[in-house]
């Protein structure tokens, strides 16, 4: 598959009182390609964030493409449902699920992507024979629960190696990053590899998310000239 330059705002920076708002803030035409959306249970990591309503209203709400991360426990009961509910992309942790080949199937039988993350220290190679069943690899660049984390390089060797995958055509899948991206990290993630990069206080910081998707995007180009 050709590289990539997408942009994933993560809502979890963003104002949860104002989520339509902060989804049209990084919308338009040069604006984000997926808003990625952040589920967690306080079980599998240790935070509460926003569940299967939420992510029906914010459908309705915005025309975006839903990258729903499912930091949850038990995906195999939960995860379709968010892809009932619309969302582009349902990505569940490889550490939580029961049988992530059939998970892929269900996901694509209800009409999403599938996706399946990595925590930093879980090996790649383990699930190189799943990932055949998946349209999207999530590495995880920082530990899962919590926004504001600082990037974590070392997890670029499992990046480069799925991007070695993908280029010689033993894996057909997006690359995406997710933890710590903003302006001083994403050039080494996409010259590792990454395809899609995810950032939540880079975008929502600020005094225009727009504008900071942009330039995150802009930056991933120009590194590959």
């Amino acid at each position: 598959m050709a590289r990539q330059a997408l942009i994933a705002p993560s809502i979890l920076s963003a104002d949860f009182a104002r989520l339509a708002e902060e989804a049209a803030a990084v919308g338009g035409p040069d604006g984000a390609d997926w808003l990625h959306v952040d589920v967690m249970d306080a079980h599998f990591v240790p935070n509460l964030t926003l569940g299967l309503p939420v992510v029906k209203s914010l459908r309705k709400a915005t025309e975006i493409p839903l990258d729903c991360h499912l930091m949850i426990e038990d995906p195999d009961r939960w995860a379709v449902g968010y892809a009932e509910a619309g969302a582009y992309n349902v990505t569940v942790h490889a550490e939580a699920a029961g049988d992530p080949v059939k998970i892929a199937k269900d996901l694509r039988a209800a009409g999403a992507k599938a996706g399946l993350s990595v925590k930093p220290g879980t090996p790649l190679e383990s699930y190189v024979d799943v990932l055949k069943h998946y349209d999207t690899l999530l590495v995880m660049s920082v530990e899962p629960g919590f926004g504001g984390q600082s990037f974590m390089p070392e997890v670029l060797d499992k990046v480069r190696t799925a991007r070695r995958l993908v280029d010689t055509g033993h894996l057909k899948l997006v690359v995406e990053i997710d933890g710590g991206i903003n302006a001083d990290t994403i050039e080494q993630a996409a010259e590792a590899g990454v395809d899609c990069f995810v950032a939540g206080s880079a975008v929502y910081d600020g005094k225009d998310p727009g504008k900071a998707v942009r330039a995150l995007r802009r930056q991933v180009l120009d590194s590959a000239r």
